[in-house]
């Protein structure tokens, strides 16, 4: 894998004078306190500013600062008219924009295409702060107030939707988002490389339009950049003779073709996810009307001496004062918490966390992480001791890694744990239980709890994590994402068997028995996966009931910009593997309201409310067998007065209730 520029050793800019600010300015007063007149960058987020590194523009607008430069933070603008976005005034270099820490789409509504009536990310959680496809809203309005200043759009929202995508609001391929909201360069992933670099490079007076090499970005250019040689990808029948160029690049279908084909937008989706690995990626390029969409490679991973310096930043670890301590529930959820690592290889085909932070785990060291948790215990309010969570996109990946540097520099899985763990995957989890024991050993924690997912198959590997987590590290509950019983759905969302949830649970149990605890599985699936039939689901129902599970929380399937699983759900084919017309194996997928909506009433067969629904499509399936009081039966007969569409007579007596969303006692 080449070599990366460390990201602290630029020279500062000449900025660095006025020191570091306790938040960054939010107000024009802010900048004069701190003898300002002027912010270097400005960056607008669609979220509020909480200056705490699980924030990606606190930690992008901290990284700015520690170069030397000076930053503005303009949070959740009003957005009809430009004049929010001129509070600060111009900024010398950029502005930066993103969505937030999640896609506004994804935020706004519901996988029903709901509109929300709340926000996580904004003060007192009210709903409507930020506008739908905020990228593309705050960067016009940044166009409109300072005309000539560049525009440099990043995190998840920009991220995910970087080349022609599936988009499921509009239910429509959209163009990438840089072109739409007329910004000079997008940054994708994890962005502290690039970002650096654009603002040095910004600060000696070059222009975006030179900046065509940077990694992790995107630009928009009259003609692919001289000295590359162009591999046409367009046809999925057809594959270029290999090559012994140094500078190669991908070319994929045309907005235009993928828009008008959903064969050729699988097969442009499959390449751009076979060029994800840094060590191999190669840059794509994609023709949008008369312009080229170049696509540089992924970023390089950060080291850990990087990643240190990255948490290490002055953080304030606290919303910004101006915020008045309203209740902000994203903060609230994470004040308690600290990140140990990034990425993830589980690739997941419906998780948008590999294509955003990549693959290779990127690790904190001990001492880094222990120092957080010191800090969260010195300064963070109304802390009691415990630990909400260390952990990061999954709890059980810390310091694992490929054994095999040129096997992991030349390799084009999708995923390292699918079809099956790869042998080259180190699989040791002993420095995390290292980790644990350091952890809960520093002065004034009473507890760890470990509140990220468990990747299950990769924990039965190590018996002896599993009794460490058990015995001191769960709190009553522990989270683990099967996300489905049957084969069919579980190939195509790149997840393991059941069974080796079974094993986990077996090690789980005994482990539970052993410490004298009572702690419960949380298992989280997901209703109307690409690939899920009627009796996919009515399986995993009769699953849930024979193991005694009710689901107060469950996930209908939503097709996220970019993932593979949107790719099936839009086109009806598998771009796990190459795409062809002649292929007669289609993937069929509950599209309509309806069928998404009976999908999630088998997930919740316990709730009355949809015993209609479930005794309706039991009909229609052959199963009326299933309707009935018995224990092998899903849904009785009968319906209780007030639910459902109907008023029944009085019930037989009930056996069992609902244990809030764990597993219950007594007989489902």
């Amino acid at each position: 894998m080449p070599d990366a520029k460390p990201l602290f050793s630029y020279r500062k800019f000449w900025a660095q004078r006025f020191g570091t600010a306790p938040f960054l300015p939010m107000s024009r007063a802010e900048m004069e306190e701190r003898g300002w007149d002027s912010c270097d960058i400005i960056l607008v987020t669609g979220d509020a500013y909480i200056d705490h590194p699980s924030f990606g523009m606190a930690i992008i607008g901290r990284l700015l600062e520690a170069q030397g430069f000076r930053v503005g933070i303009i949070a959740q603008p009003g957005w009809s008219d430009s004049q929010p976005f001129t509070v600060l005034g111009q900024p010398n270099l950029f502005f930066g924009v993103t969505g937030g820490n999640m896609d506004s789409m994804v935020n706004r509504y519901t996988a029903d295409r709901r509109l929300r009536s709340n926000d996580s990310y904004t003060p007192n959680d009210e709903g409507g702060k930020r506008p739908d496809r905020a990228v593309i809203v705050y960067s016009q309005r940044c166009r409109e107030a300072y005309k000539d200043t560049p525009i440099v759009i990043g995190g998840i929202e920009a991220s995910l939707r970087r080349i022609a995508h599936y988009d499921y609001w509009s239910d429509k391929v959209r163009r990438s988002v840089l072109i739409d909201s007329r910004a000079d360069i997008l940054v994708y992933g994890n962005a502290e490389r690039a970002i650096i670099e654009i603002a040095h490079r910004a600060a000696r007076r070059e222009a975006p339009a030179a900046m065509a090499d940077i990694r992790g970005t995107a630009l928009l250019l009259d003609a692919a950049p001289e000295g590359w040689e162009i591999l046409d990808h367009r046809d999925p029948e057809a594959t270029p003779k290999p090559s012994k160029a140094d500078r190669q690049a991908v070319r994929l279908p045309s907005f235009e073709q993928v828009l008008g084909d959903p064969v050729l937008y699988a097969h442009a989706s499959r390449l751009s996810h076979l060029e994800s690995n840094p060590g191999n990626a190669r840059p794509l390029i994609q023709r949008h009307g008369d312009k080229e969409l170049w696509l540089n490679p992924p970023p390089l991973p950060l080291t850990t001496p990087e990643m240190d310096g990255v948490y290490g930043l002055p953080f304030a670890r606290a919303p910004h004062p101006a915020y008045q301590g309203a209740r902000i529930p994203a903060w609230e959820m994470i004040r308690h918490s600290v990140t140990i690592l990034r990425g993830c290889f589980g690739g997941c085909s419906f998780c948008s966390i590999t294509e955003h932070e990549g693959r290779i785990i990127q690790n904190r060291s001990e001492a880094s992480i222990l120092a957080e948790i010191e800090a969260v215990r010195d300064k963070t309010a109304g802390f009691t001791g415990i630990i909400s969570d260390i952990g990061g996109a999954t709890a059980n990946m810390y310091r694992l890694a490929c054994t095999d540097p040129r096997a992991e520099r030349l390799c084009r899985r999708l995923s390292c744990v699918f079809p099956e763990i790869c042998k080259n995957l180190g699989t040791d989890h002993g420095p995390l239980i290292e980790l644990y024991r350091k952890a809960r050993a520093v002065p004034g924690i009473k507890k760890v709890l470990i509140g990220s997912g468990v990747r299950y198959d990769l924990a039965v590997r190590s018996p002896a994590y599993i009794k460490e987590l058990v015995s001191h590290h769960v709190g009553g509950y522990l989270k683990i994402a099967p996300e489905h019983t049957e084969p069919g759905p579980l190939s195509l969302m790149m997840k393991p068997g059941i069974g080796s949830y079974d094993r986990f649970k077996a090690l789980f149990d005994r482990a539970v028995k052993e410490a004298g605890k009572e702690f419960y599985l949380i298992p989280y699936f997901i209703a109307a996966h690409p690939g899920t039939s009627d009796t996919d689901m009515l399986n995993l129902a009769l699953w849930l009931k024979r193991n005694q599970f009710r689901l107060d929380q469950v996930q209908t399937f939503l097709p996220s910009p970019m993932a593979l699983a949107t790719t099936m759900y839009h086109s009806g084919r598998n771009p796990l593997r190459p795409v062809r017309r002649a292929d007669p194996d289609t993937i069929v997928t509950a599209r309509g309201l309806k069928q998404r909506r009976l999908h999630k009433a088998f997930l919740r067969y316990h709730d009355a409310e949809n015993w209609p629904t479930l005794r309706e499509a039991l009909k229609a399936m052959g199963r009326a067998d299933l309707i009935g009081p018995g224990k092998h039966q899903l849904v009785p007969g009968w319906q209780p007065a007030g639910t459902g569409r109907t008023t029944a007579a009085t019930p037989p007596r009930p056996s069992s209730r609902s244990i809030g969303g764990r597993k219950s006692r007594g007989k489902p």
